[in-house]
């Protein structure tokens, strides 16, 4: 099957090369590149045109990350759909193969693993370890997610049940899985790997507010999709975050 992964951009120069490196190095060969770009104003543009291994790119203005990737989707050709950060790269060069593999089961509608926050410099830095863990019914309620860039969907999932709602800035990923997982019932599948260096800094968590602001957004989704979660569902989805500072990689 061809896997596609979407990777959006601004203003990525600094990183942008080592996303399309690691891609271009997976061993899966049944891959296209696709990447989004928000109209940057730094070399970007430069080097998506002298990339060789790009499948596509478009550089044009959108309302944000969550647009970008909705581009992305309407694109993708492949039968299953990932996402790559700009500024993340895949912990090994068969994470498309392990992806690809959990596939071959067609009850499986989409999987997903962990993934390892690195320094924004030394991404062999492990600061923070994402283990995403089993997914039972109730979950989300807990302010759990597993690792979005980690999570490989077929596209045919989208088409059902669509694609990211752009209300949400900051948690459009954690409504988007929720929606898949949690209320229609998706079959997913765990696979107890580390697929995914991710950089601090991103648009999540690169302050204080954003936290806040994207776990206020969380509480929103929660509700919009029909789960009952109390006032205090943004302070119980932080505390639910302190165990990736103390867990070490398996």
């Amino acid at each position: 099957m061809k896997i596609s992964i979407i990777t959006v951009c601004f203003n990525s120069a600094e990183t942008l090369r080592d996303a399309i490196s690691s891609v271009a190095g997976q061993q899966y060969k049944n891959k296209e590149h696709l990447i989004v770009d928000g109209g940057s104003s730094d070399e970007t543009i430069s080097i998506l045109k002298k990339s060789k291994t790009v499948a596509r790119g478009i550089s044009e203005p959108d309302c944000g990350i969550y647009d970008a990737m909705n581009k992305g989707l309407a694109l993708a050709a492949g039968e299953v759909v990932g996402f790559l950060n700009a500024d993340d790269v895949y912990y090994s060069n068969d994470v498309l193969q392990q992806a690809a593999a959990t596939f071959e089961d067609p009850a499986i509608d989409a999987c997903y693993a962990d993934l390892v926050y690195v320094d924004a410099i030394d991404t062999q830095k492990v600061v923070r370890y994402w283990k995403s863990g089993n997914f039972r019914r109730g979950m989300f309620r807990r302010g759990w997610m597993p690792a979005h860039p980690t999570f490989f969907v077929r596209k045919s999932v989208y088409e059902r049940y669509g694609v990211f709602d752009l209300d949400y800035k900051l948690a459009a990923d954690f409504e988007l899985t929720m929606r898949f997982m949690e209320k229609n019932g998706i079959h997913t599948r765990y696979v107890p790997k580390t697929w995914i260096r991710m950089r601090m800094g991103g648009a999540t968590n690169k302050s204080v507010w954003n936290v806040i602001k994207g776990n206020v957004e969380s509480y929103r989704a929660c509700r919009k999709n029909g789960l009952q979660v109390s006032l205090l569902f943004p302070l119980i989805k932080v505390l639910s975050r302190i165990p990736q500072f103390f867990s070490r990689q398996t």
